[in-house]
């Protein structure tokens, strides 16, 4: 066994003791299982469905004061009007959607990807489509918006990260997980065209392992989260999931152990990602993981390694633009919990068959070291 391989085990066990898991109390509504198979037989936790997901309903610890609602929109993915309008067209139906919510959502949270190439038009375009929302609207950025200026006009136009907000009892984090790559552009003179363009590819090698929190924001976390009790309601947001998914895609963040140390005492932590274009749900430790729709496009899922607990979304239908995309509306109850739907353009959302969900056989929901563990060392 590699010292690679055993890091990465011990890391495992650490993250993920016996009996360390989140609040045990959740449920399904059929507001998002529409299959009578799976409705009928949701009572307990996360044993009695395999790798069936439980992430319609999650308990949060004492909820919030009031309930609310909180609309998420990310990876639009835009192009000048005159590159590309069916982009324009999905994020305008998606923000539509939002904007005619009854009741209104509190809050609209953007979760990264507003631009395709970072280029300040498609920023601009995007922020205009989105003045639309009137309700407040949070943002994180992602690398598609950041690599071509080192997110100027983002940050011109959205502000920077991190941030939190406490509302009705819950307290939000928005983190940046997009702007700390190393730099490997300098030393080949590479234009910022040629590094937004590395950044654009899902699998490319040049960038390597761009995505991480970093130190700095690992400690405001910490420092952030210290006065908090322990059982308090915590909302992650981040571009990036906040583990190891797939390397080879940035479907991760390089400094997820890290991370997860900082979260580790706190038993209600909800992390609620973008970039991976489809729906995902994860458990470690105590925090849970949901992976969010993008109005663009539906990424395939990782040749390996989906999360257990994942209910794979059904694969898109090629010759309908609006298949496999939409947002989301996540609605903090009093009971307590968070009531997460899928708001997607189609009747079904989840594949009834695992053939039609693209992820692979069984084998390919065994968690196991990554390929990019032999390529990329972390720091």
């Amino acid at each position: 066994m590699s010292d690679l391989e055993r890091e990465w085990r011990e890391a495992q066990r650490e993250l993920n003791k016996p009996g360390d898991r989140p609040e045990p109390s959740l449920k399904i509504t059929r507001r998002t299982f529409l299959h009578k198979s799976l409705v009928a037989g949701a009572v307990t936790g996360a044993a009695t469905y395999g790798w069936f997901p439980l992430i319609s309903t999650l308990d949060l610890a004492y909820g919030a004061q009031a309930p609310f609602s909180f609309a998420w929109i990310s990876d639009t993915h835009l192009y000048p009007k005159n590159v590309n309008t069916r982009f324009v067209e999905k994020a305008t139906r998606a923000v539509k959607e939002v904007q005619a919510m009854k009741p209104a959502a509190d809050f609209l949270m953007f979760g990264g990807d507003l631009a395709q190439l970072g280029d300040p038009v498609e920023l601009r375009l995007g922020n205009d489509i989105l003045k639309e929302i009137t309700i407040q609207k949070r943002f994180i950025p992602g690398e598609h918006d950041w690599y071509l200026d080192m997110g100027k006009t983002w940050v011109g136009l959205f502000g920077s990260s991190p941030w939190t907000f406490e509302h009705k009892g819950v307290q939000f984090i928005g983190l940046d997980t997009v702007s700390r790559a190393p730099d490997y552009w300098s030393a080949t003179k590479m234009s910022p065209k040629d590094r937004m363009g590395h950044m654009a590819t899902l699998d490319g090698s040049v960038a390597g392992a761009w995505a991480g929190v970093g130190s700095d924001q690992l400690q405001w976390l910490n420092k952030t989260l210290s006065p908090s009790p322990k059982d308090k309601p915590i909302v992650i947001f981040t571009h990036n999931p906040l583990y190891e998914y797939y390397p080879p895609w940035n479907f991760w963040v390089r400094d997820w152990r890290q991370v997860h140390e900082v979260l580790k005492p706190y038993t209600n932590v909800t992390n609620i990602h973008g970039h991976t274009h489809q729906v995902l749900y994860n458990e470690i430790g105590t925090m849970r993981s949901i992976g969010m729709l993008a109005t663009s496009w539906p990424w395939p899922y990782a040749p390996q390694g989906v999360p257990q607990l994942t209910k794979p979304m059904i694969r898109a239908n090629p010759g309908d633009h609006f298949d496999g995309v939409g947002w989301a509306k996540l609605s903090v109850t009093a009971a307590p919990r968070v009531e997460h739907e899928y708001m997607m353009w189609r009747k079904d959302v989840y594949a009834e068959a695992q053939v039609d969900s693209g992820t692979g056989d069984n084998d390919n929901q065994i968690l196991r070291p990554r390929i990019a563990d032999q390529m990329w060392p972390y720091k």
